[in-house]
C-alpha cells in the first residue's frame, strides 16, 4: 500500500508547520523563528525551505495570502493544521515508547 504524501514529517517540516500555526509568515522568517526556536539545532537552508513550501503548497498544508515583490506571505489551513496535529501525536507516542523501555534492556549489546 502506497505512503500517502508527507504521512511522516520530517523534523524541519514538524518546525516549520509550527511555525505556521503561530500566524503567517514569510518562508525566511518561519526559517528564522525554527532557528531561535531550537537554539540553532534546526537550519533550514533555502534549497530545503523552497522545497517543503512547494509541497506543502501542493498538498493544501499552507496557502499564499500576500506577494510583495519577491517575498511571499503564507498561512497554514485546516489541513495543515490537522498535519501537524497529527504528528505531534505521533512524536508523543514515539516518546512515550521511549520512555516505557527499561534503560539497559534495549537488546542492543553494540
Amino acid at each position: 500500500m502506497p505512503k500517502k504524501p508527507l504521512e511522516n514529517l520530517t523534523e524541519s517540516m514538524f518546525y516549520l508547520l509550527m511555525a505556521f500555526m503561530r500566524g503567517p509568515a514569510c518562508g525566511t522568517d518561519a526559517a528564522a523563528w525554527v532557528r531561535e526556536k531550537t537554539g540553532g539545532r534546526c537550519r533550514i537552508g533555502p534549497a530545503t525551505l523552497y522545497t517543503i513550501l512547494a509541497k506543502f503548497e501542493q498538498e493544501k498544508y499552507i496557502e499564499e495570502i500576500a506577494v510583495e515583490g519577491r517575498k511571499r506571505t503564507y498561512r497554514i489551513t485546516g489541513k495543515g493544521r490537522i498535519a501537524y496535529r497529527e504528528e505531534l501525536e505521533r512524536l508523543k507516542r514515539c516518546v512515550a515508547d521511549a520512555g516505557s523501555e527499561p534503560e539497559g534492556r534495549s537488546g542492543y549489546d553494540g
